[in-house]
């Protein structure tokens, strides 16, 4: 816990650094290695200088696009740092960056470090360029998700993200009474502000602010992924991005002479998660970790929701933003960004926050009091939330999130069993339909509640254009109303009743 009043024990970022690789021939582009060594150099440059010569430890989000790097081996060589004081997380997931942030804080504030940072970074769009000009028919960079889908979820298609999330938008439309034009009206209005954040923002990888319209409706450009969402609404992942930041206790950041409104402070942050199987959900409208995440974060800091001047809110897919706001009490017509979101600012797979964490310490430098970052990694899986401030933190605010995990779990429901072995006519629980790349309809997956309490997984076929339409057009709400599952050879296949 953090002693009050102790400027030895009080944790501050000094230095942020970013940096976007967009080389003339794509191929040609950095390694994740040279963009971290980059965004650490700029972090240490940003604070002054001298800082990463002096750092004991070094966290840093895994990255995927080269499989083959030895990122701890590369970093030791870039930065002169010792291996053993370079540690990796296990998993590249959307919250590591402000899980190693809030780690950063606690072993400053426990006295364990003087100097700590955080980096990552990610080539995609270089390691994609590179694997096609080589002609190679190697693993696809996002093999991940389809190693750990069951076989079940195969089997009906959901293996992605971008498979799972539209879920939970289409039954939380529902639980909000909303219209399917009212529903995609906020999606556009929330991403069209992300994209005029991304507009100005120091980090972001793409700069053209878009409108509403432009967002929800599907064209050549902006093709239907899996309903209801479009391309302009998903994470960007094409992109070369790193991101660093540097933490030291206040005396030290004084002692270097470092300006105070260059001091942005560690607030206390919140975890708790939800399994790691998607379809393990006891309902699709809510997350019970999210609540406890950002509600415990909240309290823990004192603050209420007039007190935060801006918002990170992960914004992978437009339901995350959609139900954080919600328990935040976030107006709509507020960003929910200061980096630019997922989309526009760029979605570098587990670092995205990396950039949020910059992005927010450049605008609390220039002004405001408090600003919430609201991480979310796997499928709305693992939440964490935590503040930055002009204003120290409150008394024993580190090491508390343990707490967290029990009260999500107080609140969660049980989990239904999933089976595609019930026939018969069944109420809608949610649904999506997946689109190839030439915009039609691949298939779709309801999930329907049987009386006995199953929750049953039935495939919709492509060539079915009259669910397909029931599913998507808008003009009746599917969740909740009828629909017919039977067997058919190795699947249920669902059709509208």
């Amino acid at each position: 816990m953090t002693p009050a009043g102790d400027p030895a024990r009080i944790p501050v970022v000094v230095g942020v650094g970013e940096i976007n690789d967009r080389p003339a021939q794509d191929a040609a582009g950095l390694d994740p290695v040279d963009l971290m060594g980059t965004a650490l150099g700029r972090a240490d440059a940003d604070a002054g200088g001298g800082w990463l010569a002096r750092c004991e430890r070094i966290l840093v989000v895994p990255q995927i696009s080269f499989r083959t790097l030895d990122v701890r081996d590369g970093l030791a060589r870039v930065t002169g740092r010792a291996r053993a004081g370079i540690e990796q997380a296990p998993v590249a997931s959307g919250d590591t960056p402000v899980r190693l942030l809030q780690a950063a804080a606690e072993a400053i504030a426990a006295g364990q470090a003087q100097i700590v940072a955080i980096v990552g970074g990610e080539a995609l769009r270089t390691a994609a360029r590179r694997q096609a000009a080589s002609g190679s028919s190697g693993a696809p960079l996002f093999s991940g998700a389809a190693a750990e889908a069951s076989p079940l979820r195969h089997r009906y298609g959901l293996v992605t993200p971008s498979d799972i999330y539209p879920l939970y938008e289409n039954a939380l439309r529902a639980e909000l009474g909303q219209t399917l034009a009212e529903a995609q009206a906020e999606t556009g209005a929330i991403w069209s502000l992300m994209s005029q954040v991304a507009a100005s923002s120091e980090g972001a990888w793409l700069r053209t602010p878009r409108t509403a319209r432009e967002i929800i409706d599907p064209t050549t450009d902006n093709r239907p992924i899996a309903f209801p969402y479009t391309k302009l609404m998903v994470a960007n992942a094409s992109v070369n991005q790193g991101a660093a930041a540097i933490v030291t206790s206040l005396a030290a950041a004084r002692g270097a002479g470092i300006a105070e409104d260059r001091l942005i402070y560690i607030g206390a942050g919140a975890a708790a998660h939800e399994p790691d199987e998607p379809l393990a959900r006891a309902g699709w409208t809510t997350s019970p970790s999210m609540q406890v995440s950002i509600e415990r974060t909240m309290a823990l800091n004192r603050l209420a929701v007039s007190d935060l001047d801006m918002v990170e809110l992960y914004s992978c897919f437009p339901c995350v933003p959609k139900m954080a706001r919600r328990v935040l009490g976030w107006a709509a017509d507020k960003p929910v960004t200061v980096h630019g979101g997922l989309t526009f600012g760029g979605g570098p797979i587990g670092n995205y926050m990396g950039h949020a964490i910059a992005a927010m310490v450049r605008r609390l430098r220039t002004g405001g009091r408090h600003g919430l970052l609201f991480a979310n990694g796997g499928y709305c899986s693992h939440n964490h939330s935590i503040v930055l401030s002009r204003l120290p933190p409150a008394p024993n605010a580190f090491g508390q999130k343990s707490r967290c995990q029990q009260k999500a779990d107080s609140l969660r429901g049980p989990v239904p069993l999933l089976t595609d072995g019930i026939e018969g006519h069944l109420p809608v629980e949610t649904y999506t339909a997946v689109y190839r790349r030439d915009g039609d309809p691949d298939y779709g997956v309801v999930l329907s509640r049987a009386p006995t309490g199953e929750r049953v997984i039935a495939r919709v076929a492509p060539d079915d254009t009259r669910s397909i339409a029931y599913l998507t057009d808008g003009a009746s709400q599917p969740v909740g109303a009828t629909g017919v599952n039977r067997r058919i050879r190795d699947k249920l296949i669902w059709t509208a009743a």
